[in-house]
């Protein structure tokens, strides 16, 4: 893409990187009181039937990931033009959603900066290797690879990594203000938690929040999974790495039902969201209609999106994902593959 037509395409979407006090509170106003009010109606279902306790508690958990994305916005500075109002919502909302604010703002950053860049790897994205280097992995490598990309460990036992180990403790790099954020958001929620453990019994507490925060984990990793997991997502060398393409090429739109785009707060506009962080989540379909090059990226929905779990490894000659199954012929033992 030439820099002309960046430069263009960026003047399309700088209109919608505006923040709208009123659209964000109004957001508010409709995703953490009504997460509260499921909550509390989950504990009263108690004394009708432990599984109508357990299907509202999925319902308040679509709640924790519209409320994720009022927090992934803060981190951006998208959601509030005043950066101490970003700071306070997305430090409120991390509590509730059990992120830590000033880390994960400092890691999507990262990965925002480095998405489909293959020699800037790991740090806020999913586990890629290349055909090469998983051909050239020990067996053991390869192993813990396949696990990864396993759905019931990436989907399963991710949610429970994600919220109790990774969220929990600073990188060793982190600065000061991060690790006291972390710190304190990491108090509040042993505070928060053992005042509703007193008050509700921890039985209840663990079926209810268990579930909740297990299903909008999971739900959470699906969607950051299938925005940069598909056959012709973008991957390139430091050397040929573009922004642009990365955000356009790289990333899908999830085209939702209406209900469900609700849910997860326009999230699924992914590839507006990388080429401008700035855009909050209430403006990215304005962006993406008003733009007719966004028009041209990837489109997934929910029946084609699941068959991106059989991509596995990453094809740069080809540019695209293939499955194990594919390169199973490039191992010398193919019992380390499986399907």
């Amino acid at each position: 893409m030439s820099k002309e037509k960046t430069a263009q395409l960026r003047k399309f979407v700088a209109p919608f990187e505006k923040a709208d006090v009123k659209a964000s509170v109004q957001q508010i106003i409709n995703t953490i009181p009504p997460f509260f009010i499921l909550w509390f109606l989950a504990y009263l279902a108690l004394d009708v039937s432990v599984w109508l306790t357990v299907g509202i508690s999925i319902v308040a958990a679509g709640f924790v990931v519209r409320m994720f994305i009022i927090f992934h916005d803060c981190t951006h500075g998208s959601f509030f033009k005043n950066k101490k109002a970003n700071a306070v919502v997305g430090t409120i909302t991390g509590i509730l959603t059990l992120f830590a604010y000033e880390k994960w703002k400092r890691e999507h950053a990262i990965h925002h900066a480095s998405s489909g860049n293959l020699d800037k790897r790991g740090v806020g994205d999913i586990w890629v290797m290349t055909i090469d280097e998983y051909v050239e992995a020990s067996k053991w490598e390869r192993f813990k690879y396949r696990m990864y990309r396993n759905p019931l460990v990436m989907f399963g036992l991710g949610p429970l990594f994600l919220v109790l180990i990774s969220s929990r403790f600073n990188r060793k790099d982190a600065r000061k203000k991060e690790r006291n954020n972390t710190y304190f958001i990491n108090a509040a929620l042993v505070v928060l938690y053992t005042i509703m453990i007193l008050a509700i019994g921890w039985q209840a507490f663990v079926l209810i929040q268990g579930t909740i925060m297990f299903t909008a984990g999971a739900l959470g990793i699906w969607l950051f999974y299938i925005q940069h997991t598909f056959e012709d997502s973008y991957f390139e060398d430091e050397s040929e790495w573009d922004y642009v393409k990365a955000a356009i090429e790289g990333s899908s739109y999830y085209e939702l039902p209406k209900v469900l785009q609700w849910v997860t707060g326009n999230i699924g506009f992914h590839h507006v969201h990388h080429l401008s962080p700035r855009v909050p989540n209430y403006n990215l379909e304005k962006a993406h209609v008003s733009t007719p090059p966004l028009q041209k990226a990837t489109t997934v929905n929910l029946k084609t999106s699941f068959q991106s779990l059989k991509y596995k490894v990453y094809d740069e000659e080809n540019k695209r994902f293939v499955t194990f199954g594919a390169i199973k012929h490039l191992l010398g033992d193919s019992r380390t593959v499986q399907q």
